[in-house]
């Protein structure tokens, strides 16, 4: 499946000024809000749905024989449509 990158933020930031954003991220998902994304002029308001995917993933990337890049991301996905497909139901 194709991906389009509809934001896209990367910069430098000190551990309190991650945790103020996740932070603010974290009080809009529990408000039922939605989230909106700013910086560099640009900007995208999406609404998470009441039982989103949540992915947290650790990685060390990086070449063979080179040096390594250790990452931790979190992700929150669901379909656009807004059908999650539903529960499994067997009758």
């Amino acid at each position: 499946m194709p991906e389009e990158v509809l934001f896209k933020s990367e910069q430098r930031q000190s551990r309190e000024q991650i945790a103020s954003y996740l932070q603010t991220v974290v009080d809009t998902l529990s408000a039922g809000e939605p989230i909106t994304l700013q910086g560099g002029g640009d900007s995208v308001t999406l609404e998470p749905p009441t039982q989103p995917t949540f992915e947290v993933k650790a990685e060390r990337e990086g070449p063979t024989n080179g040096p390594k890049e250790l990452s931790i991301e979190f992700e929150l996905e669901w379909p656009e449509d807004g059908d999650d497909g539903g529960e499994l139901e067997i009758g």
